[in-house]
């Protein structure tokens, strides 16, 4: 709690006078033990009644949370960093649907505010010792990533019983080494057990990526399992630069070069399948930090079937991936599973009749039939010279990573023109805003009416762990957040998933997709050409059929696929 907020609180119910204050301030800054303990060794006020005070003063309760152990939805309700940041532990959600906080410094109304609005939610203030907050804050949030330390040997962030003692092996092991070269110690053998380990235990839980992060104090790894990060035990700080070494000579990299970005690729094999993962280096001011996509093609679904969408979406892709010419475009932000999408619609036209080409940066999968180039602008292999050279090649359909830029978008759209189906992708929020991106970009208005055949819009959010599903009702505050009266419902059954060892105590196993479709029709192609906004096009969509992002998580949630919680963060 802040000392002058609390002194003066005192005052004002008269049990300090106002000539003790700077004293009492001194005196708190030179202890370690704040200024509840201060308060009670100068006679003033014992903790539990100064708890009580500060408690009644805001209109919120006191906890003594010793032994309060959490429930899962709600301590998973605040992001790891929200938590650390505001110096808060979620307690419990009231009947209203508010969330009732205990707060380190319950006396500061900017604090609460700020807090109330990153997480997009009313917040109830609650008091409690500030020892207390800060040790659940340690034990749920500790590791960053939204995973209670100890969560069990099978949970995310737990580590095997190998690993940690190829951890203590690697502490006796370095030590004795002596000071050797970089690639000494990268090629050390417990520094290559050690790294070997972290792949191994990252993939067996089905990671999307693996973090090596080195910080001042500290240094990290982390994985991201359906979208959320999970903490490692972290190795000993001083062998960062020897684990980030073992990590680039692995992918063929420079390890003498620390002030660039690099690229490069790693192949292993696990459980006897084959892995490719991705290398990216960026250095930072306490070293370089690393980060591997993990690119297994048995842990993707690369078949359209297999997406889970709904029959008339399904349709409409299938009629569209077949047309002799023209435009279609996945959009979403980073991780949505846009590639993911059409990889699934390259698989299905597929055939000998077909001459199909990609352009990537770089090629995450590698699909038989199809002539995949990956990019590299450091040699100037950018994407229009490798669209240029496309066309010389008598492709039937072309895939473009990304559009990234007018010259690209341009020779896109002259494919298109010239007999060519391309498939592309953008980073735009919704399928509305993917036609103003490429008219800002500065496309013509007419030629991507022209050209352009549909926008798929996409977000993947986590599915409810079908061992531990139950029905659950929602309070009316959660269903009005996503525009839902209890009249709206009915008799909808809604779901949750309670926690078990499927799903490491999560309540969620694997991700589904939610999508967004705008189909070209021509009311849209006339408001294209007259350069409507974003907002007007999204209204005209609508009034015409478009189910939008938040219709279809409606269509999951109902389904009994994902929660609410889920479909609110990501649409």
């Amino acid at each position: 709690m802040n000392a002058e907020s609390v002194i003066d609180l005192l005052i004002s119910r008269g049990l300090a006078e106002k000539e003790a204050k700077h004293d009492l301030i001194e005196a708190t800054n030179n202890s370690a033990d704040g200024i509840a303990q201060v308060l009670e060794d100068s006679g003033y006020i014992q903790k539990d009644a100064l708890y009580q005070l500060v408690a009644q003063d805001i209109g919120g309760e006191y906890y003594d949370l010793a032994e309060f152990e959490p429930a899962e939805q709600v301590w998973r309700a605040v992001p790891a960093g929200t938590a650390k940041e505001h110096k808060a532990f979620p307690i419990q959600f009231l009947e209203d649907g508010t969330l009732q906080v205990a707060l380190i410094d319950p006396l500061d109304p900017q604090g609460l505010e700020e807090l109330g609005f990153s997480l997009g939610t009313q917040i109830v203030p609650a008091v409690a010792p500030a020892v207390q907050i800060q040790a659940l804050i340690d034990r749920y949030y500790g590791g960053g990533g939204g995973a209670p330390a100890g969560e069990g040997k099978d949970g995310p962030g737990a580590v095997d019983p190998e690993l940690s003692g190829v951890l203590q092996q690697l502490q006796d092991e370095v030590s004795a080494m002596g000071d050797g070269t970089a690639e000494e110690e990268a090629n050390s053998a417990p520094i290559i057990r050690y790294v070997d380990l972290v792949m191994y235990q990252a993939i067996k839980e089905g990671a999307s990526d693996i973090h090596f992060e080195p910080f001042e104090d500290d240094f990290k790894i982390r994985y991201r399992v359906d979208g959320a990060l999970y903490e490692m035990a972290p190795p000993p700080q001083h062998l960062k630069a020897s684990i980030i070494s073992r990590v680039k000579v692995m992918s063929d990299l420079n390890i003498a070069e620390n002030r660039i970005p690099q690229d490069g690729r790693i192949t292993k094999e696990v459980n006897g399948q084959p892995i490719d993962m991705r290398v990216s280096t960026l250095p930072t001011v306490h070293g370089e930090s690393v980060v591997l996509r993990v690119l297994d093609r048995s842990n993707v679904n690369l078949d359209l079937e297999n997406l889970n969408l709904n029959p008339e979406l399904y349709e409409y892709i299938n009629d569209t991936i077949a047309k002799p010419n023209g435009i279609f475009i996945c959009t979403g932000p980073t991780g949505a599973g846009k590639t993911t999408t059409l990889y699934a619609c390259l698989r299905k036209i597929n055939t000998i009749d077909t001459k199909l080409l990609t352009a990537e940066d770089p090629v995450e999968y590698d699909i038989d039939g199809i002539m995949q180039v990956p990019v590299n602008d450091a040699i100037g292999m950018s994407f229009q010279k490798v669209l240029r050279a496309f066309l010389r090649q008598d492709p039937d359909r072309i895939l473009v990573g990304e559009m990234r830029d007018l010259e690209t978008a341009q020779i896109a759209i002259q494919a298109s023109l010239t007999g060519h189906l391309v498939l592309s992708t953008l980073h735009t929020n919704d399928s509305p805003g993917a036609v103003t991106r490429l008219v800002d970009m500065g496309c013509e208005p007419f030629l991507v009416a022209a050209t352009l055949e549909g926008v798929l819009g996409q977000r993947l959010l986590r599915k409810i762990c079908p061992d531990c599903k139950v029905a659950y009702k929602p309070s009316e505050a959660v269903l009005s957040q996503i525009g839902l009266t209890t009249t709206d419902i009915g008799g909808k059954e809604f779901y949750t998933g309670q926690g078990c060892d499927t799903c490491n105590d999560t309540g969620y196993k694997g991700r589904q997709g939610l999508f967004e479709l705008l189909d070209m029709t021509d009311p849209l192609r006339e408001l294209i050409t007259q350069r409507a906004s974003t907002v007007v096009l999204k209204q005209k969509a609508e009034e015409l059929g478009m189910r939008t992002l938040r219709e279809d998580g409606l269509r999951n949630i109902f389904s009994g696929i994902t929660t609410i919680e889920e479909v609110l963060k990501y649409t």
